[in-house]
C-alpha cells in the first residue's frame, strides 16, 4: 500500500515536471508577450484585471497580490486587481444579472482603454471569462487568456494566448503558477532595466 502511494506521488511530480518542460519549450514567445503589454499598461499608468472561476480564481488573486505587494524585487506598486477577491460584489452581481455577467460588469465599472483585462480558464470554455474578456476587448482593453486543453473558445477571443496543453485540471493549473510567476519575474526585470 505504501509503495503504491509512494508510486502514485513520484507520477504525480514527473508529470508536472514533463508538463513544465513541454511548456518552457512552446511558450516562452507567449510569455514575453503577455509581460511586454503589462509593461505597457503599467508604463502609462494602466492597470489589469484578472478573473477566472475556482483555482483559477485564486490564481487571479496570487497574480494581483505579486503585482500590487512584490514578487522577488523592492519596486514600485503595479495597479492590479483580481475580480474575484469581492464576494459581495460577486454574489450582488450574479443575483442581479446572473452568474455570466460577474466579470462583465466589474470590467465595465473599472476597464479602461489601455488597460489589460487577463482571463484565466484551465477548460478554456468558461462562460463568465469568455463574456469577460469578449466585452474587454469591445471597451479596448488588451486581452490575455491563460488556458487550458485545446484552448476553448476563449483562446480565440483574447489578443495573446497562452495555453497549457493539458487536460487535467490539477496538471494545468500548475503550470498557470508557474506562468504568472514568470510573467511577474519579467515585468520586474523591466521595471529594473534589466530586460
Amino acid at each position: 500500500m505504501v509503495n503504491d502511494r509512494s508510486s502514485a506521488v513520484s507520477q504525480t511530480l514527473r508529470d508536472a515536471a514533463r508538463l513544465h518542460e513541454r511548456v518552457a519549450g512552446e511558450s516562452v514567445e507567449a510569455v514575453v508577450a503577455v509581460a511586454d503589454a503589462l509593461w505597457a499598461a503599467f508604463g502609462n499608468g494602466a492597470k489589469v484585471l484578472i478573473f477566472g472561476n475556482g483555482g483559477s480564481a485564486a490564481d487571479a488573486q496570487h497574480f494581483a497580490c505579486e503585482l500590487v505587494g512584490r514578487f522577488l524585487r523592492d519596486r514600485r506598486a503595479l495597479a492590479a486587481i483580481a475580480l474575484t477577491a469581492d464576494t459581495t460584489t460577486i454574489t450582488a452581481i450574479a443575483n442581479d444579472y446572473g452568474f455570466e455577467r460577474i466579470f462583465v460588469r466589474q470590467i465595465e465599472a473599472h476597464g479602461r482603454p489601455g488597460d489589460v483585462a487577463v482571463g484565466i480558464s484551465t477548460s478554456g470554455s468558461s462562460a463568465n471569462v469568455l463574456a469577460g474578456l469578449k466585452y474587454a476587448k469591445s471597451r479596448g482593453l488588451t486581452t490575455v487568456a491563460f488556458t487550458g486543453g485545446k484552448g476553448g473558445p476563449i483562446a480565440a477571443a483574447a489578443d495573446l494566448h497562452v495555453n497549457v496543453p493539458h487536460d487535467l485540471t490539477p496538471r494545468i493549473q500548475e503550470v498557470h503558477r508557474t506562468l504568472i510567476h514568470a510573467v511577474c519575474d519579467a515585468v520586474e526585470q523591466r521595471l529594473d532595466g534589466n530586460g
